[in-house]
């Protein structure tokens, strides 16, 4: 294994154990059980295409270079570590940092759908963190609407000339936001209030979840910035691979 990747591996291994005594706590995306049961199967039958689409996408990145491999790896145990450090922010639910956006920054939101579900389905089963009823619904909250959002900031903050740290800055901070945004309606689709229904109770648990998730937020999107500034010095070859370099970057 050529030195740079032997140091990509030692860093992530390093964060991991960081942040794993972090205390557990009965917090977690949408809790087990805490949907109906015709919810937690519309929202996967929803999720299905885009995981398909990013098998693919993921199949094609690797046959491409196998090295990306390596980037592959380093962004999924990003989202299992960020995601796994939650705030209890409200029942049913809470508010933690998301780690989908560098993910959706190097290689698309597709791939990281199929990285979401992984970490989700990891975390449900050994850290009791979301559930697998809920999978459906966290899956596209989490690993799909926010990425989305991600890439698309970060597509147009590249089109506007804007500088490519601040636009991966606002790519990682806004795609958290609107993760939120989307559990928020998840949440209101489920149990909506008896006074205003459906949108009455969206407001609600996005006042909720405010106070904790803006600065959350924040923090993830300078947390990205330095993660692919760490890259972009010593895994310079393996981000040229995956075309997040022009050329004219990249010399």
């Amino acid at each position: 294994m050529p030195k740079k990747e032997k140091y990509l591996l030692k860093a992530s291994i390093a964060l991991a154990a960081v942040f794993a005594v972090a205390p557990a706590s009965n917090a977690m995306h949408i809790m087990e059980g805490y949907l109906p049961a015709g919810y937690c199967v519309a929202w996967g039958l929803i999720c299905l295409p885009f995981l398909i689409a990013g098998f693919f996408s993921l199949r094609n990145k690797v046959k491409e270079n196998r090295r990306n491999l390596t980037l592959i790896a380093m962004s999924g145990a990003f989202i299992f570590v960020i995601s796994s450090l939650k705030i209890p922010s409200v029942t049913g639910s809470c508010s933690h940092m998301t780690g989908t956006g560098l993910g959706a920054i190097l290689f698309g939101p597709a791939s990281v759908s199929v990285l979401g579900i992984i970490v989700l389905i990891f975390q449900a089963v050994l850290l009791a963190h979301g559930g697998l009823t809920t999978l459906g619904a966290n899956t596209f909250s989490m690993a799909i609407a926010g990425p989305l959002i991600s890439f698309g900031i970060y597509r147009l903050s590249q089109k506007m000339r804007i500088n490519k740290r601040i636009g991966i800055f606002l790519a990682a901070c806004l795609g958290d936001l609107f993760t939120y945004c989307v559990t928020s309606i998840q949440l209101a689709l489920a149990y909506p209030s008896e006074a205003g229904g459906v949108g009455a109770s969206v407001v609600k648990f996005l006042g909720v979840f405010a106070p904790t998730q803006l600065p959350l937020a924040v923090i993830e999107g300078i947390l990205t910035v330095v993660i692919v500034i760490g890259l972009e010095t010593y895994a310079k070859p393996e981000l040229k691979s995956i075309g997040f370099f022009k050329e004219k970057e990249a010399r």
